[in-house]
C-alpha cells in the first residue's frame, strides 16, 4: 500500500494520464500517430526522472509544468504535443483515481480476507454459550458465534459500500481550464471518453476545473467507518480480555513476548489497544475530507495540501488496520470453560426474565410478574443466595411453577431464542454474496 503513494509511483500514473491524453488526441486526428507513440514510450520513470523533475520543479514552483517539461524533453520534436488542452488537475486528479483504484483493489482483497476469518469464527461458535452484556453488566444468555454473525454482516455492509463508492470515486477528467474543454477542440468529450478507457476508469460526467471532493469525501468517510467498525472489535476483545472477564484473548507467543517491562505476568491485549488508537487518528481524517468539499469559484488548492496527507494515510491505516485485526481473529483464543463459569456470577439471576415469560405463560400479568422477579433478584444478590433457592421459597411462585419448570427457566441453553438461527441465516446470506464475488467460503463447520 505505502508503494501506491510513493513519489516515484505518484510521478508514473501522472505520466500514464499524459500519455493517454497524446494518444487520445492521436486517435481524433488532431496530432500525428508517431508523435503519440512517442510520447506514450517516454512516459515511464525509466525516461523521466524524478531528480530532473523536482530539479524543473525548484525553479518554476509548479509541479505539473515540471513534469511536463521533464516529458517534453526526453520526447524530442514529439515533445510540443505533451499536455494539449489539457491542466494541471487533469492530470494530477485523474492520477489520485489511479491510484485510488490500486488502493481500492489491495483494501477490498484484504477485507474480503477479514470476513473470512469472520464467517470462520461464526461457524465455529455459533453454539457457544456465554453471557451477553448490556451497560456492562451481564443480561441474557447469547452465543459468541451471534457476536462474530453480527460484526460479520457489519463488515458485509462496508464491503458493498465499498463497491458503491468505487464508482462514484474511480473518476478521471480531461476538461481543461474550467472544465469546459475549450481548449481540447470540437472532439472533446471523444478525447475524455479515449484516455479513460485506455486509464481504465470513466470519465466524470461534468466537473469544474477539478473533480468534485464529495467523491474523495464519501470515500474517506467509508474507510474510517471500516476502521470504526474495527476498533469496535478490538474494544470488545480488550473487553473479553480482562483478568476479571478471561473469555477471549489476543495472540500471545508465550515463549518469548513481553507483555510488561517490569510486571513478569502482564498479557496486554496491545494489537486491538493499537487498533483502537489508529481508529482515532481515521476518524480526525473525516474532517479536512469534508471540508475539503467547498471551493471558490471553479476551483482552488485549499484540497490539494490537505488531500496530500489525508488520502495516502487513510488508505495505509486502514491496510494495515484490517491486516492487524485479521491476525488476531486467526489466532483468537477462546476460553469456553470461563465463558460457562461467568454465566453462574449472577447465581441464576440473569434467566429472571425467562422466568417472568414462564409466569405469564401460566396468566399472570406481565407488569405483576416483573415487579416480583425484580424484587427476588434484589434479595438473591443482598442474601448472596442462589436465585433458585429464593424462587422456591417464595409462595406466589411455587403455586405457579414446579421445581422443573423452575430448572428449565433456569437454564441458559433454554433462552437462546432464535440465536443460532440467525446465525445460520447471516452465515448462508455471508456465503451466497461471497461466491457471487467469485470468492471461497470456509467449510461448514458443525
Amino acid at each position: 500500500m505505502r508503494r501506491i503513494f510513493e513519489e516515484e509511483h505518484r510521478l508514473q500514473v501522472m505520466l500514464d494520464v499524459e500519455a493517454a491524453l497524446a494518444w487520445a488526441h492521436s486517435q481524433v486526428g488532431n496530432i500525428p500517430r508517431e508523435d503519440a507513440e512517442r510520447i506514450v514510450k517516454m512516459a515511464s520513470i525509466e525516461h523521466v526522472k524524478l531528480g530532473r523533475v523536482k530539479e524543473i520543479e525548484r525553479g518554476v514552483k509548479h509541479e505539473v509544468t515540471a513534469l511536463v517539461r521533464a516529458l517534453a524533453e526526453e520526447c524530442g520534436p514529439s515533445g510540443a504535443y505533451v499536455h494539449l488542452g489539457a491542466t494541471s488537475s487533469d492530470i494530477l486528479d485523474t492520477a489520485t483515481a489511479l491510484q485510488l483504484k490500486e488502493a481500492l483493489d489491495l483494501i477490498e482483497q484484504r477485507i474480503n480476507d477479514f470476513q473470512e476469518v469472520l464467517l470462520h469464527l461464526t461457524e465455529r461458535y455459533k453454539r457457544a454459550i456465554m453471557v451477553g452484556r448490556t451497560h456492562g453488566q451481564h443480561a441474557l444468555p447469547t452465543t459468541l458465534g451471534f457476536k462474530f454473525a453480527v460484526w460479520m454482516r457489519e463488515n458485509a455492509r462496508h464491503i458493498q459500500r465499498l463497491h458503491q463508492c468505487r464508482e462514484r470515486v474511480l473518476v478521471g477528467k480531461m476538461s481543461g481550464a474550467i472544465g469546459t474543454q475549450a481548449g481540447l477542440g470540437p472532439h472533446a468529450i471523444k478525447i475524455q471518453e479515449i484516455a479513460m478507457k485506455r486509464l481504465g476508469i470513466k470519465p466524470a460526467e461534468i466537473t469544474t476545473q477539478i473533480i468534485q471532493r464529495d467523491r474523495y469525501a464519501e470515500l474517506i468517510c467509508l474507510l474510517a467507518m471500516v476502521a470504526c467498525t474495527l476498533d469496535k472489535i478490538a474494544t470488545e476483545i480488550r473487553e473479553l480480555q480482562r483478568t476479571e472477564i478471561g473469555e477471549a484473548f489476543e495472540p500471545f507467543e508465550r515463549e518469548r513476548q513481553v507483555g510488561s517491562s517490569t510486571m513478569p505476568h502482564k498479557r496486554n491485549p496491545e494489537l486491538c489497544e493499537r487498533v483502537s488508537g489508529l481508529a482515532k487518528i481515521m476518524r480526525s481524517l473525516v474532517v479536512p475530507a469534508l471540508e475539503n468539499i467547498p471551493t471558490w469559484h471553479e476551483r482552488d488548492l485549499t484540497q490539494s495540501s490537505a488531500e496530500r496527507f489525508i488520502i495516502p494515510q487513510a488508505c495505509i491505516l486502514t491496510d494495515y488496520m484490517l491486516v492487524l485485526m485479521t491476525n488476531v481473529l486467526k489466532d483468537l483464543q477462546i476460553s469456553e470453560e470461563r465463558m460457562l463459569k461467568n454465566l453462574e456470577l449472577t447465581q441464576g439471576r440473569i434467566m429472571s426474565e425467562a422466568v417472568m415469560i414462564a409466569l405469564t405463560r401460566k396468566g399472570m400479568s406481565r407488569q405483576v410478574a416483573h415487579e416480583l422477579l425484580r424484587s427476588l433478584t434484589m434479595k438473591s444478590e443482598l442474601e448472596k443466595r442462589s436465585f433458585k433457592e429464593i424462587l422456591l421459597e417464595n409462595d406466589t411462585v411455587q403455586k405457579m411453577l414446579n421445581e422443573k419448570e423452575i430448572d428449565d427457566a433456569l437454564n441458559p441453553r433454554n433462552y437462546l431464542g432464535t440465536a443460532v438461527e440467525q446465525v445460520e441465516i447471516a452465515i448462508q446470506k455471508t456465503k451466497q454474496e461471497r461466491i457471487a464475488r467469485g470468492l471461497k467460503t470456509p467449510a461448514t463447520i458443525d
